[in-house]
């Protein structure tokens, strides 16, 4: 009688093992200046101006990465807003650059001599024709996340697209501003994106006192 060999088939591992998912939630102010602050100290002009760059536009990870140096400093410098074609729906998008954004995006490209409008902005390792990757760029928030004593577990670069928009909407109510801010078709979809229902609901239960 042959003994009959079985194999053993290695148990999935799945995705996402170890990891914390779900929605990033958004950075508060005070996380903002602080990661704002770290950067200036440090010199890091690529990097100031990306993370400025990214909470201003409100962007997915995707498009910043994507933007050129025309979309957002026309004739070698920085406007006050700007126009990028999303990557995942295909519509544009506008967005305003304010003041401290635009200077850190001229003393960058100035630092890097950087003129080519055709350009990415945030070009690729060696090389100006590519653009920096998603990877890349989730890295660097991570970075910038770590060293100012947050969880980069618990952020992530959506947490930046989301900032903004959810300061807006806490200090002005307006949901259709912000809808059109994150380029999104539908209203439920930035319901749902804010989580404005359940704040809301907080926000009440917080008034009562039984």
């Amino acid at each position: 009688m042959s003994d009959v060999v079985t194999k053993s088939v290695p148990a999935h591992v799945p995705w996402n093992k170890g990891r914390l998912i779900g929605a990033k939630p958004p950075l508060r102010a005070k996380h903002v200046w602080a990661i704002r602050s770290k950067l200036q100290l440090q010199g890091n002009k690529r990097d100031l101006a990306m993370f400025n760059l990214a909470i201003d536009s409100k962007l997915r990870a995707c498009d910043v990465v994507r933007i050129k140096i025309d979309d957002v400093a026309s004739q070698g410098v920085s406007v006050a807003r700007a126009t990028v074609r999303q990557k995942k729906t295909g519509r544009p998008v506008r967005f305003e650059l304010t003041e401290q954004t635009r200077e850190a995006i001229d003393e960058y490209l100035r630092a890097a001599g950087r003129k080519q409008g055709g350009e990415y902005l945030f070009p690729g390792r060696g090389s100006f024709g590519r653009n920096m990757t998603t990877r890349q760029y989730a890295r660097l928030v991570a970075k910038w996340i770590r060293n100012v004593g947050l969880n980069p577990r618990l952020f992530g670069t959506h947490s930046l697209r989301r900032t903004k928009a959810t300061l807006i909407y806490r200090r002005t109510g307006n949901l259709r501003a912000v809808q059109l801010l994150l380029g999104h078709t539908k209203i439920e979809s930035t319901v749902r994106y804010l989580g404005i229902e359940v704040d809301d609901a907080l926000a009440i239960a917080e008034q009562v006192d039984v």
